[in-house]
């Protein structure tokens, strides 16, 4: 094995290894659609989420059933109609509603138990009539009212995985339809769960697919990996046409969740083999992610953060583009430096020096090479650029000699050695002949 692939297998192990520990005792909300059971794929993300269950992460399963309803309804010719994506259940279809999705959800735990792992299906949901909405009587589909999460945490203490079908029922015993998409978004939320995961047939969120504007990031193989609040609601603006397509639907209710405190929504592909830990441990993921916004993986760097940076600078400190610095170096500008941190690891680092005279320096700007296509780096300068603003600065400078591309790019213009304050000026290295570059504010 060569020496960078044997990098790469260590790099890997010490992730895991530093997510399940960040991750024990938290919890993960699934929701998986009925195609993945019907194509015959759901064995496979079984045995991702029960590894990740036996790492210490407490698992909640949410079966969709729709297909599966429809299924059933059509061989039984019963009435089997939707307004905007949303079923329209008769009484006399209620019974077989509710076999569906207890079929759905007694195959995923028996899948489940082959696998050595305990589950177990409850009536652990409170729901509404959803009534009669512009014109359109729904029978007797409802809405999740009220979660009864003692039982729901007495279950995930014992270390049992529930499972949810897609049924609740009102406080006479009356038994509803209710969506289980909306029902995975409640879960998480109620939870506090860290991660809430849509294992759909499709592949997140294609550009080829639905309208985007340039502020979207966009992989090599047309997905958009990555989307914070703003623009997941920019998304919606744009695909407000295409409301009751799955995938749009799956962006409006993560931006609901991440509003309410989930941390990351993901939107994965189940057809993927091991896709959630794909998703998950893989630099670039294999789905798209919806998260808070998009300086929340952007922190201060801590003492204890100063070997990862370094590791993080010095392909970049060989190649010549960065300038080398010690550990000292960095622990005394300690205050000058951010991270950015996903799920516990680092995988980039930026620094903004300042200067008496109204200027700042940016500096340090480095990315792991496995994320540098996130736009992690444009991240990191935005940042630094925010809090030069914030503390009223006037003028940012960088001194480069291999990205001046990237920050031409980016706004900076081509300035001289008289533009630098004086005690970088008297410090300039004339022999690295570094281009200056400024940028105003």
């Amino acid at each position: 094995m060569e020496s960078e692939d044997i990098k790469q297998h260590v790099d890997l192990i010490r992730e895991v290894f530093l997510y399940a520990q960040r991750f024990r005792e938290g919890t993960f909300v699934l929701h998986i659609d009925y195609a993945i059971n019907r194509q015959g794929l759901l064995t496979e993300v079984v045995k991702d989420l029960v590894l990740l269950q036996q790492s210490g992460i407490r698992m909640v399963l949410v079966p969709g059933a729709s297909q599966r309803i429809d299924e059933i309804l059509a061989s039984y010719k019963l009435e089997n109609t939707k307004h905007r994506g949303v079923r329209i259940s008769q009484p006399e279809a209620i019974p077989f509603i509710k076999m569906a999705a207890f079929d759905v959800s007694n195959h995923l735990m028996t899948l489940l138990t082959a696998r050595g792992t305990n589950a177990v299906i409850g009536n652990w949901v409170r729901a509404r009539s959803l009534g009669v909405r512009d014109g359109v009587d729904y029978g007797d589909s409802g809405t999740v009212d009220r979660i009864k999460l003692e039982h729901v945490q007495k279950v995930l203490d014992d270390g049992l995985v529930p499972i949810f079908p897609c049924v609740g029922w009102n406080a006479a015993g009356k038994p509803y339809n209710i969506s289980s998409r909306e029902l995975a978004q409640e879960l998480a939320v109620q939870l506090g769960a860290q991660k809430l995961f849509f294992v759909t047939e499709f592949n997140g969120i294609n550009a080829d697919e639905y309208a985007l504007d340039e502020r979207f990031e966009v992989t090599g193989d047309r997905r958009v990996p990555r989307m914070d609040i703003a623009e997941a609601r920019r998304f919606l603006e744009l695909n407000s046409e295409d409301s009751a397509r799955p995938a749009v639907e799956l962006v409006r209710r993560g931006v609901a969740a991440a509003r309410a405190g989930v941390a990351r929504v993901h939107i994965v592909d189940g057809r993927i083999n091991g896709v959630l830990l794909k998703e998950i441990f893989s630099n670039l993921g294999v789905g798209t992610m919806l998260h808070a916004n998009v300086y929340e993986s952007i922190r201060p760097m801590q003492s204890q953060d100063v070997t990862d940076v370094l590791r993080i600078m010095r392909p970049l400190v060989r190649s010549g583009v960065l300038v080398e610095r010690s550990e000292d170096d960095l622990r005394d500008r300690l205050d000058d430096y951010v991270v950015f941190e996903t799920d516990g690891t680092l995988y980039g680092c930026g620094a903004l020096h300042e200067f008496p005279d109204g200027k700042a320096e940016l500096a340090a700007i480095a990315v792991d090479a496995g994320h540098a296509e996130r736009g992690t780096g444009r991240k990191i300068v935005e940042f630094l650029l925010s809090r030069a603003r914030r503390r009223g600065f006037s003028q940012v400078f960088a001194l480069t000699t291999q990205t001046y591309d990237w920050f031409s790019i980016n706004g900076f213009y081509t300035g001289g050695v008289t533009d630098l304050p004086p005690g970088k000026r008297e410090a300039y290295d004339h022999e690295r002949k570094s281009r200056i570059l400024l940028y105003d504010l």
